[in-house]
C-alpha cells in the first residue's frame, strides 16, 4: 500500500508559484484568461496544501475508494467548477444546459463556482480526502497535472464505462491517453487548453512569424517577442521548435530549450516573460509576437482585427481540465451521468458557444454552426484534423524532475 507524503517546495517551485499568482492565468478571472495548468503554478495561501503534516496517510487501492452509491434514492448530483466555466441565460441566474439534464432525468444539479485556483481548491478537500472521507462533491474539474496527482494517490474512483457511452464514443482524439490516464479510466476532460503563438499584425509590419524560431532569431523582432512565465508552456513550445517531443523528453533535451531561450534573453530578444498580462503587451504593440493562450486570443481577435494566431509547423502544446468523481461521493453513477451528457454533441455545443475553448467532443461542430457558425470555424475553439494532429502534452514530471526543471526555469526568467 501508498502511503500520501506530501509534496515537498523547493525554492525555485515556490519563486514559481508566486510568480504565476502575481500575473499568470491563477491570479485572474475565467472569462478573460486560463488559469495555472501548470505544477509549479502555485498560491501562496495554498503551500499547506502541499506542505502541510498532521494529515491521515491515505492508501493507494485500484480505482479509489467508493461509498455506497444513493444515486437511485437521492436525484441530486453536487458538481464543483472553475467560476465562469458554464453556460447561463441573459438573466445569469440559470444554466441553460444543467436545467435541460434535469428536466430530462429528474436529477438535480447543485453547482458550486468553488475553484479559483488548483492548489486552493486542492488544500479544500485534501483532509477529508486523506481521512477516506466524503468531500461532499460528487464531480470535480482539476488541471491535469493536478488530476494525475489525486489519481495517482488513489484519491478518485474509477469510472463505470457501462454510463459513459458518449464520452467514450465521442471523446476526440487528442484528449485519449494521456499519460497521467491512459485511456481515461479515471477522468473526462471538460474542456481543453492550447497554447499557441499570438501576434499583431500592425506591429509585426510586414515581419513573417510562423515559428518559435522566427521569434527567436529575427533581429528586426528585437525586444518585442513575448514567452509566458509558465514553464510547461515555454519550454514545450520551445522543445517543439527544436524537434524534441514534450511527451518524451530527457534532462539534456530540457537543457538544452532552457539554453536556447537564454540565448535570446541574453541578446535582448525576448522582451520579458509574464502572465497573462501579455494580452495588454499584445494589443499595444509591444508584443509584437508572444507565445499566447487560446482562450485569451479568440477574446482579442473579437476585439481587435490586428490579433491572430499561428500554429507552428512544429504542433503546440495542449493540456485539459478534467472531470472526477473523489472517493466516497454519494452519486458516482448519478455523476458519470452527468458527466456522459456533455459528450452528447448538442449540450456540447451549447457549452462550447458560450465559454469558447478547445472542445473535447467529436461531432460537435454542425451543432455549433446553428449556435455561432464563427465559433463552429474556429480551429481554436473546434480543432480541425490538422490543428488536432499538431497537438502535444507535457510529460508528467516526478518531484525530483519539477524541483530542477523549475529551479533553471526560474533563473532563466529572473524569477
Amino acid at each position: 500500500m501508498e502511503q500520501y507524503e506530501p509534496d515537498r517546495l523547493s525554492p525555485a517551485q515556490v519563486a514559481a508559484m508566486r510568480r504565476s499568482f502575481r500575473n499568470g492565468r491563477a491570479a485572474l478571472t475565467r472569462r478573460s484568461l486560463l488559469r495555472a495548468s501548470a505544477g509549479g503554478a502555485l498560491v501562496a495561501g495554498g503551500l499547506g496544501a502541499l506542505t502541510g503534516c498532521g494529515i491521515p496517510a491515505a492508501g493507494k487501492t485500484a480505482g479509489g475508494v467508493s461509498a455506497d452509491d444513493h444515486s437511485a434514492k437521492e436525484k441530486t448530483v453536487n458538481f464543483s467548477n472553475w467560476t465562469e466555466y458554464m453556460d447561463v441565460d441573459e438573466s445569469e441566474k440559470h444554466h441553460p444546459t444543467l436545467d435541460a439534464f434535469t428536466k430530462r432525468t429528474g436529477i438535480k444539479v447543485k453547482y458550486t463556482e468553488d475553484i479559483n485556483d488548483n492548489v486552493e481548491f486542492f488544500g479544500k478537500i485534501k483532509p477529508q480526502l486523506a481521512a477516506g472521507q466524503d468531500t461532499g462533491r460528487d464531480i470535480i474539474v482539476l488541471t491535469d497535472w493536478l488530476a494525475g496527482r489525486l489519481i495517482r494517490l488513489g484519491w478518485v474512483q474509477k469510472l463505470d464505462a457501462s454510463n459513459l457511452p458518449h464520452a467514450f464514443a465521442n471523446l476526440a482524439e487528442q484528449f485519449r491517453t494521456p499519460d497521467w490516464d491512459p485511456g481515461r479510466a479515471y477522468s473526462y476532460p471538460w474542456q481543453g487548453i492550447s497554447t499557441v503563438i499570438a501576434y499583431n499584425k500592425k506591429a509585426l509590419d510586414g515581419v513573417e512569424v510562423k515559428s518559435v524560431s522566427d521569434m527567436l532569431d529575427n533581429p528586426k523582432l528585437k525586444g518585442r517577442v513575448g514567452f509566458l512565465s509558465e514553464m510547461r508552456d515555454s519550454i514545450g513550445m520551445t522543445l517543439l521548435d527544436m524537434g524534441k517531443d514534450p511527451a518524451n523528453f530527457t534532462d539534456d533535451d530540457y537543457d538544452a530549450a532552457v539554453a536556447r531561450l537564454q540565448k535570446a534573453v541574453d541578446k535582448g530578444q525576448i522582451r520579458r516573460f509574464s502572465g497573462n498580462d501579455y494580452t495588454a503587451d499584445l494589443t499595444s504593440g509591444d508584443f509584437a509576437a508572444c507565445i499566447a493562450w487560446a482562450g485569451d486570443v479568440v477574446q482579442l481577435k473579437a476585439d481587435s482585427p490586428d490579433i491572430d494566431f499561428i500554429i507552428p509547423d512544429s504542433g503546440y502544446i495542449t493540456s485539459s481540465d478534467n472531470m472526477l468523481i473523489p472517493n466516497k461521493a454519494r452519486h458516482k453513477t448519478n455523476a458519470e451521468r452527468l458527466m456522459d451528457y456533455y459528450y452528447e454533441p448538442e449540450p456540447a455545443a451549447e457549452l462550447a458557444a458560450y465559454i469558447n475553448y478547445v472542445c473535447p467532443v467529436d461531432g460537435v461542430k454542425p451543432y455549433l454552426a446553428k449556435i455561432d457558425k464563427s465559433a463552429a470555424d474556429n480551429p481554436l475553439i473546434i480543432p480541425d484534423a490538422a490543428m488536432a494532429a499538431k497537438s502535444h502534452a507535457f510529460r508528467l514530471l516526478s518531484q525530483k524532475e519539477e524541483t530542477a526543471y523549475e529551479g533553471k526555469f526560474a533563473k532563466l526568467t529572473g524569477a
